[in-house]
């Protein structure tokens, strides 16, 4: 088709197809999950039998229109980045596997209707050449900046000059901002948002003055990572933490303080249960939110059940609820509902940070439940903001992991050198889950393989493909049409 005379929206039309190769796309089933606004059902899980011929695809319709929803938008009022911290396609395959089936979908995450991967490696401190497998706190960095770094590094370059943030830049262009985490605000993917130092471990002034003494308060730095959480002051702050509040200041304006009553004197509300928070009608830079809900990392939804050598040969189980995950501790999609409808309230504009964190700790641990509740709370957080996205056409949602971890699935009963579990899915079939990083006793290590990006709302076609994790940094702020230099 000759498009040069055509409408906008046939040549929309026209690159949509052309995209659909990617496989992005939607099957209008009656009752499937529905963008009124935009007359579009987004629904892509199996609906026939998988051994007649068709049965497990998931497609029945040219998704031409769901794409084209996307692509004719450009430029972003709210930007919504949601991370599954280690989360890659193994991760989501061994979830959506046990929690809803080989042909069930990711609820929100799945539903993303472009899609693409990026390369996550960070850099080797000494020669700047590729580390391929990056931590949190380099490949933190890469998307919370657009520059890669070392590992440890907490939005600083190689040579450790600060650089600057997406919340800091969308702060200065008078944008609203959030940071929303289930683990500790001063682990690595929160703390890249709204702090600089050398080493991811500098949570509290403490262990700042011991591993970190240059970016100590008392020797002319910026202080702790909780410290510059204070002074960066994002509208709505939520996750854990709450020990290193209890650290005093070494120097400074607030020399001699715990942090809790520094947050207290520069105007934070505090809160620290579920129902508090529920009640909070107001979070703005008179009175940001600072919501904190555990002494360390929030409790996982699901509880542990652990794999160990030999593990393919034992029956295969079900996970259970965590009995340490109370009604005071607030789930992640009510916490990433509750910080969207703070920061939409000012009509100005919006950027907020989402992690399910605990994805990667449980991985580290060989926890395959552990992994994947954590896995169902990262799809309800996303499930809310694409609702919130579908209403408000100026939005746009991206989904991603930060890198990949060492879960995968192999043969049912195949036993390896490694560490295994057998799981019973949602199809009634045993799923034997193994880890192969690390020895018995020891963490589990990050994987470097590239991981998946999904996108929705206005910029989302430019995840499509393979991109850099820095790409993301830019892609935000670009479709935000912030002005980087701006202080």
């Amino acid at each position: 088709m000759d498009i040069k005379g055509a409408t906008l929206k046939s040549a929309i039309l026209v690159s949509a197809v052309a995209l659909s190769v990617a496989g992005c796309g939607s099957d209008p089933y009656p009752g499937g999950t529905g963008d009124e606004a935009a007359g579009v059902k987004i629904q892509r899980d199996a609906k026939g039998n998988p051994r007649d011929n068709g049965g497990a695809r998931r497609l029945n319709k040219d998704q031409a229109e769901a794409i084209a929803d996307s692509l004719q938008r450009s430029g972003a009022k709210n930007v919504i980045l949601l991370i599954g911290d280690g989360t890659s396609d193994q991760e989501y395959t061994i979830a959506r596997n046990y929690q809803w089936g080989a042909g069930g979908i990711i609820p929100g995450v799945d539903e993303l209707p472009l899609t693409g991967s990026y390369t996550t490696y960070s850099l080797d401190k000494d020669t700047g050449k590729p580390n391929y497998t990056t931590d949190s706190a380099a490949s933190g960095t890469a998307l919370a900046t657009g520059t890669k770094t070392a590992n440890k590094s907490i939005s600083v370059d190689l040579g450790g000059r600060p650089q600057r943030t997406i919340i800091e830049i969308a702060k200065a262009n008078g944008l609203a901002t959030g940071n929303v985490t289930t683990a500790p605000l001063q682990d690595a993917t929160p703390a890249v948002q709204v702090s600089h130092v050398s080493n991811r471990k500098c949570e509290g002034p403490k262990k700042t003055s011991e591993k970190c003494p240059q970016d100590a308060v008392e020797n002319g730095g910026r202080g702790s990572i909780t410290e510059q959480l204070l002074q960066t002051r994002p509208d709505v702050t939520l996750g854990g933490g709450w020990k290193y509040f209890q650290e005093t200041a070494a120097g400074g304006k607030y020399r001699g303080l715990t942090l809790e009553a520094q947050a207290k004197e520069r105007g934070f509300h505090i809160v620290h249960s579920a129902a508090e928070l529920m009640s909070v009608r107001r979070a703005d830079q008179d009175e940001p939110l600072l919501g904190v809900f555990d002494n360390g990392t929030l409790p996982r939804l699901w509880g542990k059940e652990k794999a160990v050598q030999g593990g393919a040969n034992e029956p295969p189980v079900k996970c259970s609820p965590n009995k340490k995950f109370t009604d005071q501790t607030p789930v992640l999609g009510d916490m990433t509902r509750k910080a969207i409808d703070l920061l939409s309230q000012p009509k100005r504009g919006f950027f907020l940070q989402v992690e399910s964190a605990s994805i990667d700790k449980a991985a580290h641990s060989a926890d395959p439940c552990g992994q994947i509740g954590e896995t169902v709370q990262l799809s309800d957080a996303t499930t809310v903001a694409l609702e919130y996205a579908k209403k408000h056409k100026d939005t746009l949602v991206i989904v991603t992991g930060d890198h990949a971890q060492s879960s995968q699935i192999v043969g049912t009963g195949v036993d390896t050198s490694g560490l295994t579990k057998n799981l019973m899915t949602a199809d009634g079939v045993p799923m034997t889950v193994n880890y192969g990083t690390a020895l018995k006793g020891e963490d589990q290590q990050h994987s470097g393989v590239q991981v998946r990006i999904a996108a929705y709302g206005p910029g989302a076609a430019n995840v499509v493909g393979l991109t850099d994790q820095t790409d993301t940094f830019f892609l935000i702020t670009d479709t935000l049409g912030l002005d980087r230099k701006k202080k």
